[in-house]
C-alpha cells in the first residue's frame, strides 16, 4: 500500500466528492485532516479484485461481515456517514465509499434484499448463505467458529468516486 497514492486518491476524491466546502467561511475542517481508512474487500487478492469489480460497476452496494471479528480487532462498527477508500488487491486506491446504513442481524435473519445488494454470484439469498458460511468460517479473526446466529454486522453504502 502506498501511502502517497492513497493521499493523492483522497485529495481529489474530496473536489470529485464534494466534501471540500468553502474554507474561506470556517477555515479547515475534519476532512481536510483525516483521510478515510483504506481497506479491500475479501480475503484474498481474488476477492479483492472481484468485489472492487462489483462496486465499480455499480453492482455491489452493500456488505457483511462478522461482528465477533470487529470484538477480536478491537475495531469500532461502521457507522452511517463513515468514508472509506477501497483498495485493490495490490493496494492501490480504486473508490471512495459512504455508510448509509448499518445493522447488526443474527446469519440466520441476513434477508434476500441485502444478499442482492451485495451483488454476488445469483445475488439470491442461498448463494449469498453459502458463500458467507464459508467465508465466516474460513476466515475469521476470532476464535468463535461458525454458528447460525452469529451475530452480523450489514453495511450499505453508496460509492462517490471511482478511478
Amino acid at each position: 500500500m502506498d501511502e502517497q497514492e492513497i493521499d493523492a486518491f483522497w485529495a481529489d476524491a474530496r473536489v470529485r466528492a464534494g466534501l471540500n466546502p468553502a474554507r474561506a467561511y470556517g477555515g479547515p475542517v475534519v476532512a481536510d485532516t483525516m483521510r478515510p481508512a483504506a481497506w479491500s474487500f475479501g480475503a484474498t487478492p481474488e476477492q479483492a479484485d472481484e468485489l472492487l469489480r462489483l462496486v465499480l460497476d455499480g453492482t455491489k452496494t452493500a456488505t457483511a461481515s462478522a461482528r465477533w471479528d470487529y470484538h477480536a480487532d478491537q475495531e469500532s462498527l461502521p457507522e452511517p456517514g463513515d468514508l472509506s477508500i477501497i483498495l485493490d488487491s495490490r493496494g492501490h486506491p480504486r473508490a471512495l465509499i459512504r455508510t448509509t446504513e448499518v445493522a447488526v442481524v443474527p446469519f440466520d435473519r441476513v434477508g434476500a434484499e441485502h444478499a442482492y445488494a451485495e451483488g454476488e454470484g445469483d445475488r439470491s439469498l442461498a448463494h449469498w448463505r453459502e458463500v458467507h458460511r464459508r467465508f465466516f468460517t474460513e476466515h475469521a479473526e476470532h476464535g468463535r467458529g461458525f454458528s447460525e446466529d452469529m451475530p452480523v454486522v450489514l453495511e450499505r453504502f453508496r460509492t462517490l468516486v471511482t478511478q
